[in-house]
C-alpha cells in the first residue's frame, strides 16, 4: 500500500457539525448547516505541474507518491483516497465593507482532514474543483495564472515566517477555462489548473457571521464550541469566559499576522471578512502583491482601484474592523459587550507591540523607543516621496552597517534618479539621526546586521516575477515555477547567482498586466 493510500482521515467537521441534507451542486440557500456534501468534478487530463516538497513530507508523501499517476488524479479532482469525504463550507461575509449574505466555497472543495504521523491535523482543499451549491452561477474552475500565484505565495509566505495556509500541489486540468481578466467584455480561454491548499482549519470570520445574520444561534454556538474543541484545544474553562479567551486569541493572532504583513510589505488585496482566518493565517490568495516602491496608498486590486479600501497602509485598521464584525456575530454568546471589547483592545495592544518590534528589527535596534517610532515614520515619508523600493532599502540599510552618509550606497533602491537627488538632503539628515541612534544602542555591528537580515527579506514574490513564471507555464515550461520556488525557500539569505530575483521592479513591468495591479478574475 502506498503512503497515499495509508493517509488517515478524521473528518471531525463532518462528524460534529450539522450538514446540508441535500447533496449535489444545485444552487441554493443552505440553512442550518455548516457545509454541503459535494464531489469534485473530474477534469480531462490532470497533470502535476509543481508541488511543495516540504508540505508533501509533512503529509507523509514520498517522492514516488508525488510522481505517481494516482497523485495527479487525486489532486486534480478525478479520484478520492479512502477516508476522503468531500464537502464545500457554508459561510457569509462582508465584502468591501458591505454585508454580502451567503457566500460559501464556490469552487473550493475540501477532500478531508488528514492526520499525519506527528498527529497534526491538515485539511486538504482543492481550489478550482468544479461547481458547488455556493458557486453563484459560476463554473467552479480556476485558471493557471491565479492557481500558480496562490501556490507560490502560500509557500513564499511560509518561508518568510508569515502565518499562512500552505500549498501541496499545482495540477493542470488539461482543459480551457474562459475568463474576462479585466472585466472589459473580452473573455479569453486560458489553461485551467487546481491548487491543493492545506491548513489546520479553513474556518473564517464569515463562518460565524452567516448563522448570526440569520438568527441561528444554535448553529452559531455549535460552530464556536467546535472551533474551540478542534482548533483551540489548549483553551480551558467554560461558558462566557471560554468564549472570551477564544475571541481574544483570535484577535491576538490577527494582530501578529498583520504586523508580519506590514513588515515584509505584503498587501492581501481582498481583506473581506470571508477571507480572514480564525487561526490568524493568511488565507485566500487573490490579487495580492508586494510593495515595490514604498506607498501606503497602494493596492494591487483593480476592483479596489478607486476606493483603495484594502490599501497597504490601511490593512491594520481593516483587520480591526473585520474583527469588530466577528465580535458582532459572536455577541449572542455573551451577556454583555465587555468581553468582546476587551478582545478588540487586545488586538490594538498586540499589534502596537508587534509593530514596534518590527520597527526595532528592521532598523537593527535592540528595542524600539518612542522616538524610534518617529524615526521610522519620517523614513517612510521619505521613501514614499522619493519612490524608493521598500525591500531593497531596508536590506541595503543593513548591509551598509550604519555607515551610510548619503543615498549613494543605496541608489539601486530608487526608481527615479531625479527624485533621489531632490530628496537627498532629507535622506542625509535622516541618516545622520540614524547613526546617532545606533551609537546609543547596545547591539554590536554583527548583531545588528544579523537582526536586520532576519527581518528584512532579500527576496519577495514580486508580481513581475510571478508573471514571468506564469508566462512560461502557459507555454508548457514549468521550470520557472521550480526556479522561483527554490529562491523563495530562503528569502533572508543572499543567494549568489540569483541576484536578478532581488532586483527592483523593471520599468517594463510598471504597467504590464499581472506585473503591477491585478483583477479578481481567476
Amino acid at each position: 500500500m502506498s503512503c497515499m493510500q495509508a493517509l488517515r482521515f478524521d473528518n471531525r467537521l463532518l462528524r460534529e457539525l450539522p450538514g446540508d441534507p441535500e447533496q449535489g451542486t444545485r444552487l441554493r440557500q443552505v440553512e442550518g448547516a455548516a457545509y454541503s456534501r459535494v464531489a469534485p468534478t473530474p477534469v480531462a487530463a490532470p497533470q502535476l505541474l509543481a508541488y511543495s516538497r516540504e508540505m508533501a513530507a509533512t503529509l507523509g508523501f514520498s517522492a514516488e507518491d508525488v510522481a505517481s499517476e494516482e497523485f495527479a488524479r487525486v489532486f486534480g479532482g478525478n479520484a478520492l483516497l479512502p477516508g476522503m469525504q468531500p464537502w464545500a463550507a457554508n459561510y457569509g461575509g462582508h465584502q468591501f465593507g458591505h454585508w454580502a449574505g451567503q457566500l460559501g466555497d464556490g469552487r473550493a472543495i475540501s477532500l478531508g482532514e488528514a492526520v499525519n504521523a506527528a498527529g497534526e491535523r491538515w485539511e486538504l482543499q482543492l481550489k478550482g474543483a468544479g461547481p458547488t451549491p455556493y458557486s453563484r452561477g459560476a463554473d467552479g474552475r480556476a485558471v493557471l495564472r491565479s492557481s500558480l500565484r496562490e501556490f507560490l505565495c502560500s509557500e513564499a509566505m511560509h518561508h518568510l515566517g508569515v502565518p499562512t495556509t500552505r500549498a501541496l500541489s499545482l495540477v493542470g486540468s488539461g482543459e480551457a477555462v474562459v475568463r474576462d481578466m479585466f472585466y472589459d467584455g473580452h473573455p479569453q480561454a486560458e489553461p485551467g489548473a487546481l491548487v491543493c491548499r492545506v491548513a489546520p482549519s479553513f474556518l473564517r470570520f464569515g463562518s460565524f457571521e452567516l448563522p448570526a445574520s440569520r438568527g441561528d444561534h444554535a448553529l452559531l454556538r455549535a460552530m464556536a464550541d467546535f472551533a474551540i474543541r478542534r482548533d483551540f484545544p489548549h483553551l480551558q474553562g467554560q461558558g462566557e469566559a471560554l468564549y472570551a479567551d477564544w475571541f481574544a486569541e483570535i484577535c491576538e493572532r490577527t494582530a501578529r499576522l498583520l504586523a508580519a504583513w506590514m513588515r515584509v510589505g505584503f498587501v492581501h488585496g481582498v481583506m473581506n471578512t470571508d477571507n480572514m482566518s480564525i487561526l490568524g493565517l493568511t488565507i485566500d490568495y487573490g490579487p495580492y502583491g508586494w510593495v515595490d516602491d514604498y506607498d501606503p496608498m497602494w493596492t494591487p486590486n483593480t476592483t479596489d482601484a478607486q476606493r483603495r479600501r484594502y490599501r497597504y497602509g490601511q490593512q491594520p485598521d481593516v483587520a480591526w474592523w473585520n474583527l469588530s464584525r466577528l465580535a458582532g456575530a459572536l455577541a449572542p454568546l455573551f451577556g454583555g459587550v465587555e468581553p468582546l471589547q476587551a478582545g478588540l483592545d487586545r488586538y490594538v495592544e498586540t499589534y502596537a507591540a508587534a509593530d514596534r518590534e518590527s520597527t526595532a528589527a528592521k532598523l537593527g535596534l535592540a528595542v524600539c523607543r518612542d522616538e524610534d517610532v518617529t524615526l521610522m515614520h519620517d523614513l517612510q515619508a521619505l521613501l514614499q516621496q522619493a519612490e524608493v523600493d521598500m525591500s531593497l532599502w531596508f536590506r541595503g540599510l543593513g548591509e551598509c552597517g550604519g555607515e551610510a552618509t548619503s543615498t549613494e550606497p543605496l541608489r539601486e533602491a530608487f526608481y527615479d534618479e531625479d527624485k533621489r537627488q531632490h530628496a537627498e538632503a532629507g535622506f542625509v539628515d535622516w541618516l545622520t539621526r540614524y547613526r546617532a541612534r545606533l551609537a546609543d544602542d547596545p547591539l554590536s555591528p554583527p548583531q545588528r546586521l544579523a537582526r536586520m537580515r532576519a527581518a528584512n527579506p532579500c527576496y519577495v514574490l514580486r508580481n513581475y516575477l510571478a508573471q514571468e513564471a506564469i508566462d512560461r507555464a502557459e507555454q508548457g515550461d514549468t521550470g520557472g515555477i521550480d526556479e522561483l520556488l527554490e529562491v523563495l525557500r530562503h528569502p533572508y539569505d543572499v543567494q549568489p547567482g540569483r541576484e536578478r530575483y532581488a532586483q527592483r521592479r523593471p520599468e517594463w513591468a510598471r504597467h504590464k498586466a499581472g506585473c503591477s495591479m491585478l483583477s479578481c478574475s481567476s
